[in-house]
């Protein structure tokens, strides 16, 4: 449970769209990823911001290490 809750505050971020959609995933997805997918996931989280919103967003692509866990968090 420390590793979601850890998780969890980590997705708190500036922008209430962003919030939105990390929450979902959470909420939905979080208990089925993997520990490669967490790690990858808990990675993502030290995108800025606005490029991780436009990445969740499909307006940028995110590095192709991160399309699996980023195609999921779009399904949300």
């Amino acid at each position: 449970m420390a590793e979601f809750d850890r998780i969890r505050w980590r997705c708190r971020r500036g922008l209430l769209e962003l919030d939105l959609v990390l929450e979902r995933f959470l909420e939905q997805r979080f208990d089925s990823l993997d520990a490669g997918e967490r790690r990858l996931f808990d990675e993502l989280l030290d995108e800025p911001d606005n490029e991780l919103l436009d990445m969740a967003l499909g307006r940028a692509e995110p590095a192709p290490r991160y399309r699996a866990v980023m195609e999921m968090l779009r399904a949300g």
